[in-house]
């Protein structure tokens, strides 16, 4: 059988327990399927959401699902791996369990996967004392010893933001060559105190459970403490692509094309959170889904009453 929502939302991060804490608010019948990979989960804290500022993000979500409970929002955790657009409105999605379910809307807030760089160590080391946000982490570990693992020339712009948290910064260029530095990438990073260290980088020194320093391939070791990453983000976007909806090239991947309520160009499905870009940190992404489930909400009393007119 097929049980029938107002609004289904893929997803249980920060983006889509919002849009169904609004939703069930506004008392529409809707269902989160959550498939339990929140991409902070490496994370022991999270920080720059004000009045939760430090807190664990698993607290916080599981707080966020005993919020939706309380206005009848149904939470599944599973997995979407299908959706089929319905005519005249409406998609069906059929979960890895087995169970097929029905919407008249669909919020996908999906996010995304960090594929890290393979340098040994760094997967392991991840979110505690290998990092890839400054304004996430970058309080918590100042005045430090940074690295900065460069993968592509982008990483010149990560050593000179975390040199705000930091006056000892070391970019270690590890797959980029200094023929690919720029006239102003070199300038900019003397300016701001950072050294440079060609050479690629082999391993991670960790003693007593700490990284105390960047190994490099000629076996020599830089001191750092800590050391910043750029991973590669990796959008959870296979289902807006079944639905067919517009994509957008980024040099972080493709993301839906959307209005600033999160609607992409498929009618009916809203994006939120990773799921529309990269850089949407957990205070973003919670107001992303509030947005969604709100014009959402605002959509589906319009198209009953327009409906109900015309009879």
């Amino acid at each position: 059988m097929t049980e029938t929502y107002e609004v289904i939302v893929i997803g249980g991060g920060a983006a889509g327990l919002s849009a169904g804490l609004v939703l069930g608010r506004a008392r529409r019948r809707t269902l989160v399927v959550d498939a339990g990979e929140p991409r902070n989960a490496p994370a022991a804290h999270m920080q720059g959401y004000l009045s939760r500022d430090g807190m664990p993000p698993a607290e916080f979500l599981a707080i966020g699902r005993e919020e939706i409970a309380r206005y009848g929002v149904e939470l599944v955790r599973d997995r979407a791996v299908d959706v089929a657009a319905d005519a005249p409105e409406g998609f069906t999605l059929t979960l890895a369990g087995g169970r097929t379910v029905r919407a008249r809307r669909l919020v996908v807030a999906t996010g995304l996967k960090d594929e890290l760089p393979s340098v040994p160590g760094v997967a392991e080391r991840f979110g505690r004392d290998v990092l890839h946000c400054p304004y996430c982490h970058g309080w918590e570990v100042r005045d430090r010893a940074f690295g900065v693992l460069a993968t592509t020339p982008l990483g010149v712009h990560q050593a000179l933001m975390v040199s705000q948290w930091s006056k000892d910064v070391t970019l270690f260029l590890h797959t980029v060559t200094e023929e690919e530095l720029s006239d102003d990438d070199r300038r900019r990073l003397a300016a701001a105190g950072v050294s440079v260290v060609p050479g690629e980088v082999a391993g991670l020194v960790v003693e007593d459970d700490r990284l105390t320093g960047v190994r490099l391939a000629d076996g020599t070791v830089h001191a750092r403490e800590v050391l910043f990453v750029a991973p590669r983000a990796v959008p959870r976007n296979e289902l807006l692509e079944q639905l067919g909806a517009e994509l957008a090239e980024t040099p972080f991947g493709a993301y839906p094309v959307v209005d600033a309520t999160g609607q992409t160009t498929v009618p009916g499905v809203w994006a939120a959170g990773n799921a529309m870009g990269f850089a949407e940190q957990v205070v973003n992404a919670a107001a992303g889904g509030y947005r969604a489930g709100a014009t959402i909400n605002g959509d589906l009393l319009m198209a009953d009453l327009d409906a109900a007119s015309r009879v």
